[in-house]
């Protein structure tokens, strides 16, 4: 189980080449939001594969800043996830995403590319501290920073089947 704090900080940028990002691992995601738990945390399960092999998570977050929570998350089995799914919301869609995890100057990047969009994805960092500095890949071209913005909620954006007008 992880349990801690989460900094991070997300970007839309314009989708790069993939083949030249310096990518360590691909991973199909289906995630599915769950009705809010204690203190409206936010809660979720996750469906990942990588390489033929799938595991499932459930994560639990509270949100204490625009780019810090607290986060609980551990891995749960098929019939675990298989009961979670029956409280998921309704006002939201499942998102399908594949995401590109990729170092860049010492820093590990995730790049969210949704089915909807071959002109858009997210990227997104985690951080040691709110201050820490952004060295960004020079072959991705940030649009504009979204942290903290409903509007580019995996949430809202898998509803909408797409990201805001920019």
């Amino acid at each position: 189980m992880i349990k801690g704090y989460e900094i991070e900080r997300k970007f839309l940028v314009r989708m790069p080449d993939i083949t030249a990002l310096d990518v360590r691992k691909k991973l199909e995601i289906l995630q599915t939001y769950l009705i809010n738990g204690e203190n409206d945390s936010q809660r979720r399960v996750r469906r990942i594969s990588q390489s033929g092999e799938v595991k499932y998570f459930y994560t639990e977050k509270l949100f204490l800043t625009g780019i810090t929570r607290k986060e609980m998350e551990y891995e749960i089995n098929h019939s675990e996830y298989d009961r979670l799914i029956n409280q998921a919301r309704e006002d939201y869609v499942p998102i399908n995403k594949t995401r590109y995890c990729f170092n860049y100057k010492n820093q590990l990047f995730e790049l969210d590319v949704y089915p909807f969009s071959d002109s858009l994805a997210v990227m997104e960092l985690e951080l040691d501290s709110e201050e820490q500095e952004i060295i960004f890949p020079e072959n991705v071209e940030v649009i504009k920073e979204i942290t903290g913005n409903p509007a580019y909620s995996n949430a809202r954006i898998a509803t909408d089947r797409a990201f805001p007008d920019n």
